[in-house]
């Protein structure tokens, strides 16, 4: 039986990339990301353990150290798969949580697997943790966690962060499921979203769907058999990224080189413009697109002169709605570049799939203009990475107002990505501001999001959380 750890981390995925060999040999390689990179130095100082899915189905793995964390693997079936991740989670919650850009699909053999499945990691938590820490569970996928878990302990601290928008009472009020999900998620300590209008959602709907009593930011649990009156907090903590080692990396003679020489593959173009996303409906892909294509068909911008990339990173491939998307976008693509395309000079290059970070801090530092279109997103890190990628002051960012980063970044040039005609304007601002102006907006933009880093996003949520008062260890 493996020792209990202080501080456990409950998310989807776990944080490294598992490969099982023919003899049945497990081996890993960490897989940093933004949570990975602001959660592992607490992770390493206080015994920490991460508990989530391999990312392979029908995979049962024991747990195992790497990297300095110990990793707990929670297995899920190839039907799991199906009904909890691909169905509840990405075809339900993830729709209905972005504003019903296309409409969720309410099933409940989805719901009841997303019970299952979060009960299995409440309960993988609870074996892990030790008496009296501190549990902070991770996202739209394990909002029943939570309350799962302080059932089975209550002595330790949980919290909760919302990494994706939280929609109006009217809109989550389709839900079937609404108040289990509020409940779920009031099981914690501390809820944290994104932006303050999250938040205020949230509250909102604990209002109309539960008898709680809240009071500010505060909900009160009132005593229910035998378990205690509890307070519930709810604030704001909007997500960042490890903007220094960005900063640094942008600042190194390769990626400078590698910039240049990216601009000259792609044919010198006096404007380079730049977009990277998941293929994701949510992130305004074809709104972006359209909009770039109307003005080169209007002369506006010309062809080669100006060139955008697009960059989408697969996602979800095996959802229809995900593989309509990317059917429309590469014949959108395809019309633009035949309608104005030359010999070996696009409209548009698009790349269907991912790089290493290296060469998307070449492509940032390389690119006059970053449109970040978004429909609905609950914080958008690209429109950050580019900030910090530009230490030369140099490049203008076009930001949807329905970003969450819109928030701390006003000084970008924000649009309403519906509003094509408002777009456009935007974009050609951007592709002739001026030298001095770029470099005023930027240096705007760039203290705040190196004042702002990942880190000290989990610090602010993990001092709050470990500030709340201390549970009592009876049910």
């Amino acid at each position: 039986m493996p020792a209990p750890h202080e501080f456990v981390v409950v998310a989807n995925r776990l944080p490294a990339d598992i490969r099982v060999d023919e003899e049945g040999n497990v081996s890993s390689t960490p897989a940093p990301g933004g949570l990975v990179t602001a959660l592992a130095p607490v992770m390493r100082a206080q015994d920490g353990a991460w508990v989530g899915w391999s990312g392979s189905a029908d995979q049962s793995l024991d747990p195992f150290d790497t990297d300095g964390m110990h990793l707990v693997p929670v297995p899920l079936s190839t039907q799991e798969v199906s009904r909890y991740y691909e169905g509840f989670s990405n075809a339900t919650l993830w729709p209905l949580y972005h504003d019903v850009i296309v409409p969720p699909e309410f099933h409940r053999i989805w719901w009841n697997s997303y019970v299952e499945v979060n009960r299995r990691f409440a309960e993988a938590a609870a074996g892990t943790a030790e008496k009296g820490a501190t549990v902070w569970v991770q996202d739209y996928q394990l909002q029943l966690v939570p309350e799962m878990l302080r059932r089975l302990r209550p002595d330790v601290r949980i919290g909760f962060f919302d990494h994706i928008p939280f929609p109006s009472v009217e809109l989550f009020g389709q839900l079937p499921w609404r108040r289990q999900v509020i409940e779920g998620l009031l099981g914690a300590d501390l809820i944290g979203f994104q932006r303050t209008g999250d938040a205020a959602n949230f509250l909102r709907a604990v209002r109309r769907f539960t008898s709680h009593s809240t009071r500010g930011q505060q909900i009160t649990i009132g005593q229910h058999w035998n378990r205690p009156e509890r307070h519930v907090r709810v604030g704001t903590f909007p997500i960042s990224i490890d903007s220094h080692k960005v900063d640094e990396l942008a600042r190194t003679e390769k990626i400078t080189k590698r910039a240049a020489q990216l601009r000259t593959e792609l044919g010198d173009p006096d404007v380079l413009m730049l977009g990277v996303d998941r293929l994701d409906y949510t992130k305004g892909i074809r709104h972006r697109i359209k909009a770039f294509g109307e003005l080169v068909a209007e002369k506006k911008v010309t062809v080669p002169r100006t060139a955008l990339v697009q960059v989408a990173s697969p996602s979800r491939e095996q959802v229809e709605q995900y593989k309509t998307l990317r059917q429309e976008v590469e014949v959108m693509v395809g019309n633009i570049n035949g309608d104005h395309g030359s010999w070996g000079r696009s409209a548009i290059y698009y790349m269907h799939h991912s790089y290493p970070f290296e060469e998307m801090v070449a492509l940032y530092r390389a690119a006059d203009v970053m449109l970040v279109t978004a429909l609905r997103d609950g914080m958008n890190l690209v429109a950050k990475e580019y900030v910090a990628a530009r230490p030369d002051l140099g490049g203008a960012l076009v930001l949807s107002e329905f970003a969450g980063a819109a928030d701390e970044l006003s000084h970008a040039l924000l649009i309403n990505p519906h509003d094509i005609e408002g777009m456009k304007e935007a974009i050609l601002k951007a592709a002739t501001m001026g030298p001095a102006e770029q470099r005023r907006r930027m240096r705007t933009l760039r203290k705040r999001v190196l004042e702002n880093d990942v880190q000290g996003w989990a610090k602010k949520f993990l001092s709050v959380l470990q500030n709340m008062p201390q549970r009592t260890s009876h049910v």
